[in-house]
């Protein structure tokens, strides 16, 4: 009898995929590692968003940055989805973003869409060379992202020629290591399970719990019990991560719920 796929997404991109992990047949456990809270002030990102129609290009990295954006986009641009932007090329790092405009009525149909011709590798250095850099030359560009973050796609826009301007949409933390977290940590890690990790930021706070659950329990070695456990990855970077932390035994899948629900189709 297979474990059960623990979902380590924030809840709301977790929950859709939870639906289609149990109509698998396997048992799903939700247990989002990052907790993703708006701004306290979203003036400053309203302010950007009412002139979204001056830029050629608008970057967003994460589903999250998208539906942050979304909030506030119709209240300037009445007529979305049906008439984005003239002229606004969007830019995504992977299938889970795509997926998550196509859920706010944004399709090729009625935008460009640019992402990583590679789904193996949906990170900012693929989305760049999957770009016409040299056409962004004296152009505005903007970075949809969280609080914090890589600089490097805004590093590389510049590199082009570009006006960049990063704005954040959201807000990310790791969960408090409460006591019911922690029970359902010592009991996910008391058997062989599945872990879809697709961020290394909360792949690293989840070492974090586990180092400040192994210090409460009186030297229970939680992180080696992790490290025994399978993960599937999306992402290259994420898998290097996780071979840093200890971790072997994993499945590099690409971008996509599709590809990730195939892997686990593929599990013995």
């Amino acid at each position: 009898m297979p474990g059960a796929v623990v979902i380590t997404r924030p809840r709301a991109q977790a929950l859709p995929l939870a639906e289609r992990v149990t109509a698998l047949g396997r048992r799903a456990e939700v247990l989002p590692l990052l907790d993703i809270s708006p701004l306290p002030d979203a003036g400053p990102l309203r302010a950007v968003l009412a002139r979204l129609h001056e830029f050629a290009l608008v970057a967003f990295v994460s589903p999250n940055a998208i539906d942050a954006a979304f909030a506030h986009l119709p209240d300037f641009y009445p007529h979305l989805p049906h008439s984005w932007p003239a002229g606004v090329t969007l830019a995504v790092v992977g299938e889970g973003s795509r997926a998550a405009l196509a859920a706010h009525g944004i399709t090729p149909d009625v935008a460009t869409i640019v992402s990583p011709l590679d789904p193996v590798h949906s990170d900012s250095e693929h989305l760049l060379q999957a770009l016409d850099l040299a056409a962004l030359n004296g152009k505005q560009v903007l970075i949809v992202r969280g609080e914090a973050g890589r600089e490097l796609m805004g590093d590389g826009f510049r590199a082009a020629g570009a006006r960049v301007t990063a704005i954040p949409a959201y807000r990310r933390s790791v969960p408090p290591l409460t006591p019911a977290f922690a029970a359902r940590l010592r009991a996910l890690l008391a058997e062989p399970n599945d872990w879809i990790v697709t961020s290394s930021e909360a792949l690293r706070g989840l070492f974090v719990l586990l180092e400040e659950l192994a210090c409460s329990a009186g030297g229970d070695d939680v992180v080696a019990k992790m490290q025994q456990q399978h993960l599937i990855v999306p992402h290259a970077r994420i898998a290097e991560t996780a071979r840093q932390l200890g971790l072997s035994r994993m499945t590099l899948t690409g971008s996509g719920d599709e590809r990730l629900l195939a892997a686990l189709q593929s599990r013995p």
